[in-house]
């Protein structure tokens, strides 16, 4: 196998330039020296150097050698093993979550969540339309939609749960556990504190992943109403999961009167 037929070789060097872009240092009769402007340096095959650039996984500008979006779905591909034509679609990111038992490393897909692209893009200050706080509510919602069994699609019988006792489909498998029964409760106190005319647009968006366009479609909403009505939803939802604490509230005492309200003292 030549090295231009190599993926190994190829990835290699679409991993170095996913670090930064480089600078061809010194070069051969067949091997070229990148330096990354990240740090560190990298002896690459002309030829394979040449394969990247003509299949458009690479481009040179500027005497640097760069990656493209190309080569970046090169790589999600090739790091995607079985599902690796999906994968090179999906742009997976890791979050914290917080709760009462403490916090929890969830991996999402924000290429997937109407949230995560809304959390991504900015408005004309410079500002995420979304804030951090919304954005990780939203995403605990989610979680917890998703643990419940909630997506109408897996079908759970949910008239079987509450009476602590474990029930069993006829294959044997059990058809809720605790979790699950523990996330969908977390999930009806959420919507009830959220009230019925807000739930509806966190319903959408952050379990049914549908996106705002969609939502204004179907409820014959004005059209950019349903991101104020989202953004409203998520601060009462974050209130929720997050209240305030007692002492971040005014202590103050207020009281009035005239100056002389006080008595004077002999």
């Amino acid at each position: 196998m030549s090295e231009v037929s190599n993926g190994r070789l190829v990835r290699r060097l679409l991993c170095f330039l996913l670090k930064a872009p480089a600078e061809v240092v010194a070069s051969g009769n067949a091997k070229r020296t990148l330096e990354s402007a990240a740090g560190g340096a990298i002896s690459v095959a002309r030829s394979t150097i040449d394969h990247a650039v003509r299949e458009e996984l690479a481009h040179s500008r500027g005497g640097k050698l760069i990656i493209t979006g190309t080569g970046r779905a090169f790589l999600r591909r090739l790091d995607g093993g079985a599902d690796a034509y999906a994968a090179q679609h999906r742009s997976d990111a890791v979050i914290v979550l917080d709760d009462n038992n403490g916090s929890v490393h969830v991996r999402r897909n924000e290429a997937e969540s109407p949230l995560g692209l809304l959390h991504k893009r900015k408005d004309a200050s410079g500002k995420p339309l979304i804030s951090d706080a919304a954005f990780k509510a939203g995403e605990r919602l989610r979680s917890d939609y998703t643990l419940g069994n909630l997506m109408p699609s897996l079908g759970v019988n949910w008239n079987v749960a509450g009476s602590g006792v474990s029930h069993r489909s006829g294959n044997g498998v059990l058809e809720i556990t605790d979790a699950a029964l523990a996330a969908r409760l977390r999930v009806e106190r959420a919507l009830e504190a959220v009230g019925p005319e807000l739930s509806g647009v966190l319903i959408d968006v952050c379990c049914f992943l549908k996106g705002l366009e969609v939502i204004e479609r179907e409820r014959q909403w004005p059209v950019r109403s349903a991101k104020l009505i989202l953004k409203t939803a998520l601060a009462v939802l974050d209130r929720h999961y997050y209240p305030p604490s007692p002492a971040r509230r005014s202590q103050r005492i207020i009281h009035w009167g005239t100056e002389d309200y006080r008595p004077s003292m002999q």
